[in-house]
């Protein structure tokens, strides 16, 4: 499924889109399938995990996750645009979905349509999806290469474009008291720890390297020892305190599963340990993060979800 605008469209993303107010019926059905088959098409481990929900929380979940990629999409995938561009088309989406929240006339975007059917039930805060944007568009704006001085300004960009999907999914999956949230936030930061140990290879190509600055400085790795790609003992120490670093986050995040509506907990549970398997793979492979891609198989999934569910019962 194609998910990006492309370059063509960039300009305006809703040129070809009618604006309504109350879809019907057959819309909001469209928009939800729309919503669930990009979940299942670009987000293969979070698709998987979501079939533990209720089936009425899970279409809510798919259209968080389809704006999201939307977003992604066009700062990632449009890099022969200018960084304006990128831009313009981003405000546009936070334009269109404040009219969502407003009661106003907006465009007939299966996402959009999607939000304004589950929001009365899922009440997700409006300045969550904007700040997410906006988190988004730190690597659009960046001219050349990207690095984070420190582990507080990565923190701060991982809020942004990690955290607040969590605090956004919080609504749907539920909650019993609000301290749940800030386990949110520290899932968000592991998942997205995860992420940028997974893609140092690739990113490197772009001339990118998320990890502080700080902590190569602290292990003796240099900048070019990255962007070549060679794995040398000095960036294995590293990327060791990295994963360690990435658990403790799993492990916050995990003390507050008994937070969440009882209906949910497994859910994140599941979400954590599989994704959690990614950081196991890259320390199978030998911590070689530049040759091949970590990822936890189909197999290995299904092979896990019993022990986890077994786990998750006795735990919760």
């Amino acid at each position: 499924m194609e998910t990006n605008v492309g370059i063509r469209a960039i300009r305006d993303v809703f040129t070809d889109y009618p604006y309504i107010q109350s879809p019907q019926a057959a819309q909001v059905a469209a928009a939800y399938a729309y919503c669930r088959d990009v979940t299942r098409t670009h987000a293969k481990s979070f698709y998987f995990c979501t079939q533990t929900l209720p089936a009425r929380k899970r279409p809510a979940i798919y259209g968080i996750y389809a704006l999201c990629r939307q977003i992604d999409d066009l700062v990632d995938t449009n890099r022969q645009a200018s960084a304006t561009e990128v831009t313009f088309a981003v405000e546009r989406w936070s334009q269109v979905l404040e009219a969502v929240y407003t009661g106003a006339a907006f465009p007939a975007h299966p996402v959009l349509i999607a939000w304004h059917d589950f929001l009365p039930r899922f009440p997700v805060k409006l300045e969550h999806p904007l700040e997410l944007m906006q988190g988004c568009l730190m690597d659009a704006r960046t001219d050349g290469p990207v690095r984070f001085e420190t582990f507080d300004a990565l923190y701060a960009y991982a809020y942004r474009v990690a955290s607040l999907v969590g605090l956004m999914t919080s609504e749907v999956f539920g909650y019993r008291d609000p301290s749940a949230l800030q386990y949110a936030v520290a899932l968000g930061i592991a998942f997205q720890l995860t992420n940028i140990l997974r893609d140092i290879g690739e990113d490197a190509r772009r001339d990118r390297i998320y990890l502080p600055l700080e902590d190569l400085r602290r292990f003796g790795c240099s900048e070019e020892v990255i962007l070549q790609g060679r794995l040398t003992p000095e960036l294995i120490a590293l990327l060791k305190f990295q994963i360690r670093r990435a658990r403790d986050f799993y492990r916050e995040a995990e003390c507050g599963i008994p937070l969440l509506s009882s209906d949910s907990r497994f859910t994140v549970f599941l979400s954590s340990r599989l994704y959690g398997g990614i950081l196991r793979d890259i320390e199978r492979h030998g911590y070689d993060v530049f040759s091949r891609r970590a990822h936890v198989s189909f197999q290995a999934k299904l092979w896990a979800l019993p022990r986890l569910w077994l786990q998750a019962r006795w735990q919760y």
